[in-house]
This record gives C-alpha cells, sequence and structure tokens, in this order.
C-alpha cells in the first residue's frame, strides 16, 4: 500500500510520465504503422465480406478501448471512494473523454460495416442498444464534471454514478449469448481458440495494441495536464487572496 501511495504522487506521476510517454508513444507509432501496413498491404478480403472487413481493424481495436476506458474509470472511481486521492479523480475526469471519443468511432465504423452486411446503418440490437448506452454514460458523467466543476463532493458523485454505470459492461459482453442478437459470438478470445485466420487475427491483434499504447499516451498526457492546470488554479485562487474563501478547488497534493 506505501508503494502504490508513493506512486499515487502527483509530483512522482509528473516525474515517470516525463521518462515513459516518449517511449509509449513510439510504441504506439510502431505498432500502428505496423498494424496498418498488414491490414492494407497483408490481410486478405473476407471471402463474403470482400474488402468491407477492413473496417474491423478499427472497430474492434475503438470497441475495446470504449471498454478498457470504462474500467479504468472504475478502478479510478474506487481509489476516489475508498482513499480519496485526488490523483484518481484526475484519472478518472480524463479516461471519460477519451472513453466517449473511442465510443462514438466505434459507433460509426460499426454502422458503416453494419450497412453492406445488415442492409442498415442501425438496427436496435442487443449489443448496439447496450454500447450506445455507454456513450450515452460517457457523456452524463462527462456533463456532470463540468457542472460539479473541481470540487470533492463533485468528484465524490462522478465517482458513485461511475460504479453505478458498470452494471452496463458486462451487458455489453454477454449481450450476444444472452440474447439473439445480429453480432457474432466471441471469435478473438474463446477457450476453443480464436475462430479467425491467423492472417486476419495478427494484424488484428497488432492494430488493437497499437490503438492501447496511443490511449495509455494520450491519458496519461491529459492526467498530467490536469494536474498542471489545477496548480495553476490553485496558485490563481493564492494571487488574488482567495486562499481564506470556500475551497472548490481539489488540486492533487505535492
Amino acid at each position: 500500500m506505501n508503494a502504490l501511495s508513493a506512486y499515487a504522487n502527483p509530483t512522482l506521476f509528473l516525474r515517470l510520465a516525463r521518462r515513459v510517454l516518449p517511449w509509449l508513444l513510439a510504441s504506439a507509432v510502431l505498432l500502428l504503422g505496423v498494424g496498418l501496413y498488414l491490414v492494407f498491404f497483408v490481410a486478405p478480403p473476407d471471402y463474403q465480406q470482400g474488402e468491407t472487413v477492413k473496417i474491423m481493424y478499427i472497430h474492434v481495436p475503438a470497441v475495446w478501448l470504449a471498454i478498457f476506458a470504462y474500467v479504468v474509470m472504475t478502478s479510478a472511481s474506487l481509489g476516489v471512494l475508498v482513499w480519496r486521492h485526488p490523483l484518481a479523480d484526475a484519472a478518472q475526469k480524463t479516461a471519460a473523454t477519451l472513453g466517449a471519443a473511442f465510443t462514438f468511432i466505434g459507433l460509426v465504423t460499426g454502422s458503416l460495416w453494419g450497412k453492406p452486411m445488415w442492409g442498415a446503418f442501425w438496427v436496435w440490437d442487443a449489443r448496439l442498444t447496450s454500447f450506445l448506452v455507454l456513450f450515452l454514460l460517457y457523456l452524463g458523467l462527462i456533463a456532470l464534471r463540468q457542472a460539479m466543476e473541481d470540487s470533492p463532493r463533485g468528484a465524490r458523485i462522478a465517482a458513485i454514478m461511475t460504479l453505478v454505470g458498470f452494471v452496463d459492461i458486462p451487458i455489453i459482453k454477454y449481450s450476444v449469448d444472452w440474447w439473439n442478437t445480429l453480432h457474432q459470438p466471441a471469435s478473438v478470445f474463446r477457450t476453443g481458440g480464436s475462430t479467425i485466420a491467423p492472417s486476419m487475427l495478427w494484424p488484428l491483434l497488432i492494430m488493437a495494441l497499437g490503438a492501447t499504447a496511443l490511449f495509455l499516451v494520450l491519458h496519461l498526457s491529459a492526467i498530467r495536464n490536469e494536474i498542471l492546470r489545477r496548480r495553476v488554479a490553485r496558485l490563481t485562487l493564492q494571487a488574488v487572496g482567495a486562499e481564506d474563501g470556500p475551497r472548490e478547488l481539489w488540486e492533487p497534493a505535492q
């Protein structure tokens, strides 16, 4: 626990982020570059879907990161409620914007992929509907944070709402098993092994790894910027002599 507390220190976090970010960025660029090369020059077209299947290489990583971002927010929310640490609050707040962006990309690419396959851009499929609910959850949490500002009360309310909304994640995951949907069951990670040919699976995995590295770059950068923004706001309050007034800003400890 002491080690975790040390790494949760904002000053140490800024130091670590400064060292890690260049390597993460290089990894993201390399993986996405290799992945895109494999997608367009190595991965074959599907025997039924043709070249349309290549939307999968953007859609699947986007959906994965939309869910992953909410898991990150849930973990950070526990840090807010249990340890009341402002750095966890910064992580929860910044992940929401990224999660909303990847969810939007997943919805758009899914619609573009669904049109030639299903004959419609949108159907009220169980997975599509639950994924749309995830997007609305992200928008609601972003709006809540903007309305509550950087106060401990706003952080706690957002953390509680995040935990409540987590019920949508298993629904997204298991909707294809619980209901009769247009989406196919899991085909990459399953007990019987992947049902995707290696020539298509490896480009997909590399794109997913590259997109995950990109998410980490964006999230760490956003947390760093949030820490610096709160410190500037605190110093501004001190400069105008408002330090003795009501304290609404929840800035990370040194």
